[in-house]
């Protein structure tokens, strides 16, 4: 019997999608294979991202016209990761010692009216914690952690996951700082 060898390639992330007058970051932790694939955020076609945004934002459409109707509503996405090994698409196989943040002092410094911070799951909030200074002055206020919307966290009701979605992005949320 051969055995297979899976290697584990750095992966890089996707430049932000935002305009300048945006108020609200979402931030992702590095895109899975599907998106790499398809070179979109969210494109896995059981993520439900984009059915939250299409509730919230009534972002619907192709994938630009979808990212437009996040822009108009004030909405920039990104991933707190530049780039990292992770063998498959899961947040538990980031290698967080090839982790390499985005240059989020520069974000903030050309998007001024971000107000509020909101992760998309659990490991987004942890590596952000990890590595970006908390005493940075461009730092938004608001971090708020959100239920991830990946298929792999199946555990909490849709219905659940978009309430505290459009508490955290319509609503003040709920301050992690």
């Amino acid at each position: 019997m051969q055995s297979i060898e899976i290697r584990a390639t750095k992966s890089s992330g996707f430049p932000a999608v935002s305009r300048q007058d945006a108020r609200i970051l979402v931030l992702g932790s590095l895109p899975g294979q599907r998106s790499m694939c398809a070179s979109e955020y969210y494109a896995h076609p059981q993520n439900v991202f984009w059915r939250i945004m299409r509730e919230l934002t009534g972002a619907d459409g192709s994938y630009d016209q979808r990212c437009e109707a996040l822009g108009a509503h004030g909405i920039a996405l990104w991933d707190v990761l530049a780039n990292s090994v992770r063998p498959g698409s899961m947040d538990s196989s980031i290698q967080t010692d090839t982790a390499e943040a985005n240059d989020f002092d520069g974000f903030f410094l050309s998007h001024p009216g971000i107000e509020r911070v909101c992760f998309n799951g659990k490991k987004a909030a942890q590596l952000f914690q990890r590595l970006i200074s908390p005493d940075t002055d461009t730092l938004p206020r608001q971090l708020v952690t959100l239920p991830s919307t990946s298929p792999a966290h199946a555990s909490m009701a849709y219905e659940e996951k978009l309430r505290v979605w459009r508490k955290a992005i319509m609503g003040t949320g709920n301050s992690t700082r």
